[in-house]
């Protein structure tokens, strides 16, 4: 059996990669592999489960929520909520086990199972390793322990959930937005409820689209990975941005006035100036990836702020961010993690946090994101290769060496192996667009010649 888990849980089409038997069984096996880890420490057990609104959502809840309770877990429904809603309560309720199910911008055929710890955190990879390590032993014949009468779990919905995280949202804002018009897209998903109400609490005039699930239509044209109908309302509606979340709002893209895209990048370097300025941003120090746009890594060192760059993955953000106590970082992609405030990348705090920095300065969205330049970024995936040479060929190597030359200083070439298809990808930055297309389709000549 290939390793279940990703990078964020374990996805796939729901009902077919993702049954209700496999969802049911590793519920189950995370219940077992945390008391025998000792997380429940001789206490009964409680988890808190949340969905986004995808119809598969029902069914993957109902076997979650059996497999818990009869391994003796109380288990609290929360409902639809966004992902950062469930790790956030999960911590607030003291629960010792936080599961969500969405496949966050994935098309709705997909969905997925993502486990938190107490405290509201990712697990570790060596307890998903266990986890499947026991959901395969049962799997293949071995029998669960399973608790009977008063020892099986007991389920009850917990709908004051909503406005316990509207209430947080709201409560570690720096100041109101009163005075500001915000278009919100929500991706016809997990927060389609919770974002627009924190936000008016929060003292702005609220427009929202994609804000109408019915269950099929989740990220369907809109949200965080289509902007084209949220740069049309927020110029329609005259608004001072707007806000893009993805289905289950653990990420958030923006677009100014004038409906230019603001992106994971540009938000870090308006937060990490307003975090500064609050003497927030510990050590002086924010969190990207090796994506991260060499513009970004410019303006932060202008402005005295250093950069630590992690491999891709907002986990792997979030490693460095609690092994370092830094307080702030995230992705291009709009994964966006304010730890002293989230345990996960959180859409609608971090839309809040930046309408509020424009409430905050009196400025626009378009001058406060000018601190940095974003420089032109070219990717070309180059496919049916040997990835596994990318760094030890001494071709690929030249030809490497001689681009970053001519690219000089304000330019970066970075390959990267897929981690889940047999493809190179290629990614240059340069001042001029032309230069890094040019760039860019050499190298991937030569990884096609190199390592094909």
């Amino acid at each position: 059996m290939g390793r279940l888990f990703g990078t964020d849980g374990v996805r796939g089409v729901a009902n077919a990669d993702l049954t209700a038997e496999l969802a049911l069984g590793l519920s189950v096996a995370a219940a077992h592999v945390l008391a025998e880890a000792g997380t429940f420490e001789g206490h009964r057990p409680t988890a808190v489960v949340g969905r986004d609104p995808r119809a598969s959502g029902e069914f993957l809840e109902a076997a979650v929520v059996a497999g818990l309770a009869s391994a003796g877990v109380d288990v609290l429904r929360v409902g639809v909520l966004p992902t950062p809603a469930v790790a956030y309560l999960t911590g607030a309720l003291g629960a010792d086990i936080g599961v969500m199910l969405s496949a966050s911008h994935n098309a709705m055929p997909d969905n997925g199972v993502k486990f938190f710890a107490r405290g509201g955190h990712k697990l570790a990879d060596e307890l998903e390793d266990r986890i499947e390590t026991v959901y395969e032993q049962h799997r293949t014949g071995e029998p669960w322990a399973r608790p009977t009468g008063a020892g099986v779990g007991r389920v009850n919905d917990y709908a004051e959930g909503f406005d316990r995280y509207v209430a947080h949202l709201i409560g570690v804002l720096p100041n109101r937005l009163d005075g500001l018009k915000v278009v919100l897209d929500e991706a016809h998903g997990a927060a389609s409820h919770v974002s627009p109400e924190a936000f008016a609490r929060a003292g702005a005039e609220v427009v929202t689209i994609g804000a109408e699930p019915d269950g099929l239509n989740i990220n369907d044209g809109c949200g965080s990975t289509h902007l084209a109908l949220l740069r049309a309302a927020v110029v329609e509606h005259g608004a001072d941005l707007g806000i893009a979340h993805d289905g289950d709002a653990d990420r958030c893209l923006a677009v100014d006035a004038a409906g230019e895209e603001i992106d994971g990048d540009q938000i870090l370097a308006v937060l990490a100036l307003a975090m500064r300025e609050a003497g927030q941003l510990r050590k002086d120090t924010v969190v990207g990836t090796v994506m991260s746009n060499l513009g970004f890594k410019i303006a932060m060192e202008r402005e005295g702020i250093q950069l630590v760059q992690t491999a891709v993955g907002d986990r792997y953000v979030l490693e460095s961010m609690k092994a370092e106590g830094f307080a702030l970082g995230g992705e291009q992609s709009g994964h966006v993690i304010v730890l002293d405030h989230a345990t996960t990348g959180d859409g609608t705090l971090t839309g809040l946090m930046l309408a509020a920095r424009v409430a905050a300065t009196g400025r626009s969205l378009a001058d406060l994101a000018g601190v940095m330049e974003r420089l032109p970024q070219v990717l070309v995936n180059v496919p049916d290769v040997d990835k596994s040479r990318v760094s030890t060929s001494p071709e690929l190597a030249v030809a490497v060496a001689e681009a970053e030359r001519e690219l000089g200083a304000t330019g970066r070439v970075l390959l990267r192996q897929s981690g889940t298809e047999p493809l190179v990808r290629v990614m240059v930055e340069a001042a001029d667009i032309e230069q890094a297309r040019a760039v860019a389709g050499r190298l991937a000549d030569v990884v096609k010649s190199a390592l094909g």
